[in-house]
């Protein structure tokens, strides 16, 4: 037997087993699984930002277990089984990839992309956007609402057009905060969401960018932490110019 094979079935051997025996697998459900597979998924992201692939294995681990895990309890409730899982993700793959099991031609990712949206839009969908979790991020939501609605030709031309349109929503933005209006919210709003347009434009992942920012800007403080406590200093009794001189030194430390 195939080397991967094996592994999987040793897996749900495992999973019957824990199923059966163990105290606590046995309590649980789809609904007390979701929180613990959320917290996973951002483990296996953290995992991926530090490139750390040992751990990433680790990760990779713990998501699999938990796709066993909802399966088995889907079998027991006779919904479906994990044999089923595998089939459907199997015969999605083909029939949404044409250009490898059938006779449509794509040259190139953006082919790709825009024969994915059109097949699903042909297999029922009501909506381009009806795929976009309503549970994820508003960040991560903003880049996926963009990304599927590019996918049917909605979409800028160039980065120039929409650095352009960001310099707009800026505009806007400064106009109502100085009016004091109640309409600064949604002006900042339309700034981020043309911020992570820009973003895809440029080939930045804006998420992945502003994560690696919050832990330069997390080491760099804590580094400051330690510079001011070998100084026997204290936050209380400094003021905002004499922390700066610490923030810089700190910054010259981690980089």
């Amino acid at each position: 037997m195939d080397e991967r094979l094996k592994a999987f079935e040793r897996l749900l051997n495992i999973m019957d087993d824990l199923r059966e025996k163990c105290p606590w697998d046995k309590k649980q459900t789809l609904a007390s699984l979701r929180h613990l597979t959320i917290e996973e998924t951002y483990e296996l992201a953290d995992a991926i930002i530090d490139n750390d692939l040992e751990e990433l294995k680790g990760e990779i681990g713990d998501l699999m277990l938990h796709m066993v895990f909802y399966s088995k309890i889907a079998s027991e409730m006779n919904a479906f089984d994990i044999t089923d899982v595998l089939n459907g993700i199997c015969d999605k793959l083909v029939h949404r990839h044409p250009h490898i099991y059938g006779d449509v031609v794509a040259d190139d990712e953006e082919a790709v992309k825009a024969n994915w949206e059109k097949l699903k839009l042909k297999e029922g969908k009501k909506s381009v956007l009806q795929g976009v979790p309503k549970s994820l991020p508003s960040l991560i939501k903003a880049a996926r609402i963009q990304e599927k609605v590019k996918g049917i030709g909605f979409d800028w031309d160039n980065a120039e057009q929409v650095l352009a349109k960001v310099n707009e929503e800026l505009a806007e933005l400064k106009v109502e905060v100085e009016n004091k209006t109640d309409r600064v919210e949604d002006e900042f709003g339309d700034v981020l969401f043309s911020m992570i347009n820009y973003a895809r434009f440029i080939g930045v992942n804006p998420e992945t960018a502003l994560e690696k920012t919050n832990k330069k800007f997390i080491a760099r403080f804590q580094q400051m932490e330690i510079l001011m406590s070998e100084n026997h200093k204290k936050f209380e009794e400094m003021n905002l110019e004499q922390m700066d001189i610490y923030w810089e030194r700190a910054k010259s430390i981690v980089g």
